[in-house]
């Protein structure tokens, strides 16, 4: 068997907007100079506070886990108000769809969401049924800490070196490259594809056709 673990933001999903509107939201809330969209991109993927952290250049502390809880804030009034659910890139839901047909192979994703917010994204998109195992932000340590590509092997029953992660970012294929699996990055989501490349990334991909072909 093969374990294909999927990255959710910048990979499946384009949450850009949205990320970015809460983040403006919350930083304007704290008096701080709201962040560039280039930033905001720049740490999609990472666990919430360390990416409100690294984005204020300074370690997690009160003020930023107040900013985190806020963010969710916004978040939950996003949604409440009838804010649109992030849409999927093209190709990528009859990609997952023939993946998860095969008899050869587990589908997990392995994101920076939360549960709640992974699991609204999966259900909007009928993907609920399609992925064995996944892990979130509040399961694991943020990547690109390895635990939740390990987990995810070992609740599979699937080797890391038969196991191919597919992400945007940096930390994905850092995370992939730690956990002795297979970094496959796509060139459609928020990471440069030279950093994608220098992080460890075995491929990158153009298409998402191109995925099927490497598990």
């Amino acid at each position: 068997m093969k374990l294909a673990l999927f990255d959710c933001d910048g990979t499946i999903v384009d949450s850009a907007a949205v990320i970015h509107a809460c983040m403006e939201r919350t930083f304007t809330d704290f008096g701080v100079e709201r962040p560039a969209f280039e930033r905001t991109k720049s740490i999609i993927g990472l666990t919430l506070d360390i990416a409100i952290a690294q984005m204020l250049d300074r370690p997690v502390d009160p003020e930023i886990a107040a900013m985190t809880a806020r963010y969710k804030e916004h978040f939950m009034l996003y949604r409440q108000n009838g804010g649109a659910l992030e849409p999927a890139y093209d190709g990528l839901l009859p990609l997952i769809a023939a993946l998860a047909a095969r008899d050869d192979v587990i589908l997990g994703v392995v994101t920076g969401k939360s549960r709640r917010g992974l699991d609204a994204i999966l259900a909007h998109h009928g993907l609920t049924k399609a992925f064995f195992a996944t892990r979130t932000a509040d399961d694991c340590p943020s990547k690109p800490h390895p635990a939740m590509v390990l987990e995810c092997c070992a609740e599979a029953g699937v080797d890391p070196e038969r196991t191919t992660v597919i992400g945007d970012a940096v930390y994905d294929m850092q995370m992939a490259v730690s956990a002795g699996a297979r970094a496959v990055g796509v060139s459609w989501g928020y990471g440069p594809v030279e950093a994608l490349r220098a992080a460890g990334a075995h491929h990158v991909v153009d298409h998402a056709c191109e995925i099927a072909t490497l598990i």
